[in-house]
């Protein structure tokens, strides 16, 4: 009673204790009137506590009333919310719902565990991390939305004991309208007749007007198959936009256009192949237009005969089963060579850097580029980390010419000159990842790239000009070519010749792969400026431990379905006798394919060499790799040999498995 006085009328009892004073003030001068005082208090003191208590009484009805109308009430809104609505206790047992959620669920659910209605449902996991809501919760054949009020039964006890309150909201109609968008949505396609000035040419010319109808008609249909719009805006290239939900078949069918198109037999001597680029997903028409431009850039970057998906930031990849086919015109060479000298005179020095472990190709690339700066009237240096021993020979009688004794500098030293903004020309890799010093790329602002790969996904996206030409035989090719153009008086000095020689002979193994008419033009050069291919053999040439170390690994091949694989589980004393072991394993009877896996630190580094029907550049290319159709490589990071080697096999395996799918849907049709 105190409490509740001391709460409703808070100065009663001060006025109390004050009138109580001054009555023994008045007993101290009159006795009588202080008497009577006296009574009169008792009597207002007396009523005073009745009053309060009466008070109280009505106080504590009131609140009982109250909340019994707000019971009756909190039922029946929960009664009538228009959202299905479930309570659940600390069990997960469903202890009430009201009609809407007794209408979602298929079966009665009173007394039973919610899960039977939603199968995610964990009450520790809520409880513990707290959350709110359930999202994406199929029920029968609509979607919901749970949201979820937790409710402390008794926060004085310990037990902890929970109510959840349910939340029903049904978002079908919006995964459904989204799902129709998603279909509707335009695709950008931009297709090209990738090499149509070499079909033509090796066509009669009687015969060519129907060589190219018969590829309009098929591209024409293969836009038709899809309800596209189909317009073409140049001699060997085509738009197509069409609606989003005829992607999967494209998918499906692997983009057998491809296949359909190599297959036209009008009287042309080298079959028709088509490069496609395909953008979705952007966040306007203008933007899915230019991922299908970059995923076309792509496809021919890789060698054509493929198709390119570009997803925003991913792409996926279609195709490119066949050999790459030879440019005969050395235009684009010519117009590489002029952009490159452009760049070199505007410059206020090069850097010239090829890729981590450098072969006998980077490195003699990277020695054609410096005399090509030199002939320019410009300085020039090569990065070189440090040197291994498939490039030692080659080196040593590089740098016993005396003007080479300050041209190869490491990494500290390039960085002090990076004030000046140099222009960067990287040889024979274009993957970020995979140069020597990938630093160095984001400190300037004029890249110029020269590859012979084909193109990866993660190549260099800040190249002032990328010169990629998967057809040809190696980087020295390239390079050879474009010092011809770069000054009117060309010239390497021998060992240069040599180096550049070298590069070809080994990518090449000796002449016997990639070779095109090119090839020998750019070796009959090189021959003429001083190289000799016995000098260059002698270059080559093994050492006793290294051609034992090669059988070795030779030796240990596990050959399955014409596949040879090879897993040296110690370091390689000559990082060349990877690849040359996997070249070795394909003179073997028998063997279509090799891969040869090797650590290399904490990582493991991949060879793979195909005689061609198999292409151990998608194999590797889908583990990280690439390369082209018949040689490839890849390197795995902090991996083991074993979980290399189980990687691989999963790659093999999935190659495998779609090459039976594609033939025995060939056959069927």
């Amino acid at each position: 009673m105190d409490n509740k006085m001391k709460r409703f009328f808070p100065k009663t009892q001060v006025y109390m204790v004050m009138i109580a004073l001054l009555l023994l003030v008045v007993i101290y001068y009159d006795l009588l009137v202080g008497v009577i005082g006296i009574i009169a208090f008792t009597v207002l003191s007396v009523y005073n506590l009745k009053s309060n208590r009466l008070r109280d009484d009505q106080w504590g009805r009131f609140v009982e009333d109250i909340s019994s109308d707000i019971d009756i009430a909190g039922r029946n809104t929960l009664s009538q919310i228009p959202l299905p609505l479930a309570i659940v206790n600390s069990e997960g047992q469903v202890i009430w719902g009201n009609q809407g959620f007794t209408g979602i669920a298929s079966q009665s659910v009173y007394g039973k565990n919610i899960t039977t209605v939603i199968k995610d449902f964990n009450v520790k996991k809520i409880v513990h991390k707290d959350e709110k809501s359930i999202n994406d919760v199929l029920i029968e054949d609509k979607i919901y939305n749970i949201l979820i009020n937790k409710v402390k039964l008794d926060p004085n006890k310990e037990d902890k004991k929970f109510l959840f309150i349910l939340y029903f909201i049904d978002k079908s109609d919006y995964y459904e309208l989204l799902n129709k968008h998603n279909k509707e949505k335009s695709i950008v396609a931009l297709v090209e007749f990738d090499n149509y000035d070499e079909v033509v040419k090796s066509t009669e010319e009687n015969m060519r007007p129907a060589l190219i109808a018969e590829v309009d008609k098929h591209v024409n249909n293969f836009a038709t198959s899809l309800d596209g719009v189909i317009r073409k805006y140049d001699d060997s290239k085509y738009i197509i936009i069409f609606e989003n939900k005829y992607l999967d078949k494209l998918i499906e069918k692997k983009f057998d256009i491809l296949d359909e198109i190599r297959e036209i037999d009008a009287g042309n001597k080298i079959p028709v192949t088509l490069s496609i680029g395909i953008g979705l997903n952007g966040d306007t028409l203008y933007d899915v237009h230019q991922y299908a431009i970059a995923a076309k850039d792509l496809s021919l970057g890789r060698g054509g005969d493929q198709a390119v998906v570009k997803d925003k930031d991913k792409l996926s990849f279609y195709g490119g089963k066949s050999k790459e086919v030879e440019r005969r015109t050395k235009v684009k060479a010519r117009v590489m060579a002029h952009g490159l000298t452009q760049l070199i005179d505007q410059s206020s020095e090069v850097i010239i850097m090829g890729h981590d472990i450098p072969d006998l190709d980077s490195l003699g690339a990277a020695v054609g580029m410096y005399r090509g700066c030199k002939l320019r009237g410009k300085q020039a240096h090569i990065l070189l980390s440090k040197s291994n021993t498939s490039i030692d020979k080659m080196l040593k009688k590089i740098l016993e010419i005396e003007e080479y004794e300050d041209v190869f500098i490491n990494h500290d030293a390039v960085v002090q000159r990076l004030i000046k903004d140099p222009l960067i020309i990287v040889v024979d890799v274009h993957r970020k990842s995979f140069v020597d010093f990938p630093d160095i790329l984001d400190r300037v602002s004029n890249i110029f790239i020269i590859d012979h790969h084909r193109k990866s996904v993660d190549f260099i996206d800040n190249a002032t000009i990328s010169y990629i030409e998967p057809y040809a035989s190696s980087t020295c090719e390239l390079v050879t070519e474009l010092i011809q153009y770069m000054s009117e008086k060309p010239g390497l000095l021998e060992a240069e010749a040599q180096a550049l020689m070298a590069g070809i002979y080994m990518d090449t193994k000796s002449f016997a792969f990639k070779t095109g008419v090119r090839t020998f033009e750019a070796a009959g050069y090189l021959k003429r400026m001083g190289a000799d291919l016995i000098e260059v053999k002698r270059l080559l040439a093994d050492d006793f431990e290294t051609y034992v170390e090669r059988s070795q690994i030779v030796a240990s091949a596990k050959v399955k379905n014409k596949i040879a694989i090879v897993c040296h589980t110690t370091g390689v004393k000559n990082y060349l006798s990877i690849p040359q072991a996997a070249d070795e394993l394909l003179k073997i009877e028998g063997i279509e394919a090799s891969f040869v896996l090797a650590p290399t630190g904490n990582n493991v580094t991949i060879s793979g060499r195909s005689l061609g029907d198999i292409n151990v550049q998608v194999i590797l290319e889908s583990i990280g790799g690439g390369g082209h159709m018949t040689i490839a490589g890849a390197k795995l990071f902090d991996t083991t040999i074993g979980e290399a080697k189980d990687i691989l096999k999963n790659a093999i395996d999935k190659y495998l498995e779609e090459e039976a799918d594609k033939n025995e849907s060939n056959t069927k049709s």
